[in-house]
């Protein structure tokens, strides 16, 4: 079956070989055997890059370290030993846990720096082509076992052509509906200057009684 590593057969066999199991393991959802695996494939690496420089009961940690100190500070070796540390480091954790972690992204991103480990390795250290160099990590291949034949430009074309088609559309706010503010308008009654029937009337009455009064008064005087 096809892999992303197959450019390593050539430069190096054992090492494809476990880092193509790596592979299998993830692809049969081994997360975290294929963690360790590739933390196994960065040893290694490690192992051969130092070659007799290394003690021959040097463990991963040792090895790095002295690959650390024979470098020249450059970018390329810079990316090589973080990719190192990282694979040593996902690799221990998913050896040493308590617990299963079924963590297919992390086991993932352990296969990507594997393969930049691998290109490095092929290129500066076994003096392979430098056309390894433009090679990507295909997931495709990686689940499938089948190289996708789209280029990367061929997808994000695609892609954009897809998005074209629907385009997306903003939500229009509806209109706020302004609440007509009630107006209560409070007329002021003007009392009225009409006097009551019933009061006249009693005025009437009280000024002809007073005047009978006066009068039986005056006639009972005289």
């Amino acid at each position: 079956m096809t892999t992303n590593f197959d450019f390593l057969q050539k430069v190096d066999k054992n090492l494809y070989e476990i880092i193509a199991e790596a592979e299998k393991l993830y692809r049969d959802e081994y997360f975290e055997q294929c963690m360790t695996q590739t933390r196994r494939f960065g040893e290694n690496v490690c192992r051969n890059v130092l070659g007799k420089d290394r003690m021959p009961d040097a463990t991963f940690d040792d090895m790095l370290a002295t690959l650390k100190d024979k470098t020249t500070g450059e970018e390329q070796e810079k990316e090589f030993l973080d990719d190192l540390y990282f694979l040593k480091k996902i690799g221990n954790t998913s050896t040493h846990a308590s617990k299963v972690n079924k963590d297919g992204i992390k086991a993932l991103e352990c296969l990507q720096r594997a393969f930049e480990v691998a290109i490095n390795y092929s290129v500066y250290a076994r003096g392979a082509s430098q056309n390894i160099l433009k090679k990507r990590y295909d997931t495709t291949l990686l689940v499938t076992g089948q190289k996708d034949k789209k280029t990367l430009s061929e997808k994000y074309t695609e892609a954009k052509k897809k998005a074209s088609q629907y385009p997306r559309t903003e939500k229009k706010s509806s209109p706020v509906k302004k609440k007509k503010s009630q107006v209560y308008s409070m007329k002021t009654s003007t009392p009225k200057n009409n006097i009551p029937f019933f009061w006249i009337f009693v005025g009437l009455s009280s000024a002809v009684s007073l005047g009978m009064i006066i009068t039986l008064f005056i006639i009972v005087k005289f």
